[in-house]
């Protein structure tokens, strides 16, 4: 180069080039705040944690029907927000029996009890960057955080799932000790049956197609199964939300029109109930 950064032509080419250089580029990302609120959102491109100013949840004295899961998943975050051991949790099962609910719920509960437990969504699709959020986590060594996946599943072609493997196991460095996973599914071993099936039928070896990711649910130490609710259940959680709501309604008339709700939509279960619920809340004039 014949001129020197001093002057020249050649100098004002290279300034416009960092300059441009310094545009496109992304900017640092700065360290949250954690003390900005107890539940965040994380969001790639650019990385984020956003926080969210009110967790839509329910009471966790409100979720019927599923006692079991509930004092185990309650017990278990609060044995982790006290630095004790703890498992990753997967809840899975019937559709609208209350999962994410649940972690929600106990979330709430453990917080009210006084103790620094922080919950992070990540989407399915954001797995890729988890390495990326577990790296400010890491560096926040005084706060305990429960990342929450909603709605987990993998498709054959899906490769995310080698990405949660680095919330599961950790790899070399090792999953940081203040982090845990709960993760929701349909499905127990994550992927379809009929994708199992099929994989197995056509592989050389069949039992080696599926095994990677089968295992992957196999990495969960606490499966917590949701099963649809009996009739009962179900009007259980009606009227223990017209309870909480202050909302008196004859029981006859009440338990009528549960039923024939539940039999329009052709299922029965925690969702149908509160969808219910807020149908009923409307027509009497009730904001909820």
């Amino acid at each position: 180069m014949n001129a020197t950064l001093g002057g020249g032509p050649d100098a004002a080419a290279l300034t416009r080039i960092a300059e441009a250089l310094e545009r496109i580029s992304p900017t640092p990302v700065p360290e949250p705040d954690f003390c900005a609120a107890d539940a965040f959102i994380w969001h790639v491109a650019p990385d984020r944690l956003e926080p969210v100013a009110q967790v839509a949840r329910v009471a966790l004295d409100l979720l019927q029907g599923i006692d079991r899961a509930r004092d185990i998943l309650l017990a278990n975050t609060v044995q982790f927000a006290r630095g004790h051991g703890a498992n990753n949790a997967l809840l899975w099962g019937a559709r609208g029996m209350g999962k994410s609910s649940l972690v929600k719920a106990v979330h709430a509960a453990v917080r009210a009890q006084g103790l620094s437990c922080t919950l992070i969504e990540i989407q399915r699709e954001d797995l890729p960057s988890v390495g990326r959020l577990l790296a400010h986590l890491r560096h926040a060594p005084d706060r305990r955080f429960v990342l929450f996946c909603d709605d987990l599943s993998f498709s054959h072609d899906d490769q995310h799932y080698k990405s949660l493997k680095a919330v599961l196991d950790g790899g070399i460095e090792g999953r940081p000790e203040n982090v845990i996973l709960y993760a929701t599914s349909n499905r127990r071993h994550l992927m379809p049956r009929d994708m199992i099936e099929n994989e197995r039928s056509t592989a050389i070896s069949p039992s080696e197609a599926v095994e990677e990711k089968v295992s992957l649910s196999d990495r969960f130490g606490l499966w917590l199964g949701f099963h649809p609710c009996t009739q009962d259940e179900y009007l259980a959680m009606i009227e223990g939300y017209c309870m909480a709501w202050g909302v008196a309604v004859d029981p006859a008339q009440l338990r009528a029109e549960a039923i024939e709700w539940q039999a329009t939509r052709g299922a029965r279960s925690g969702r149908v109930a509160w969808q219910f619920f807020c149908d009923l809340a409307g027509r009497m004039g009730r904001a909820i």
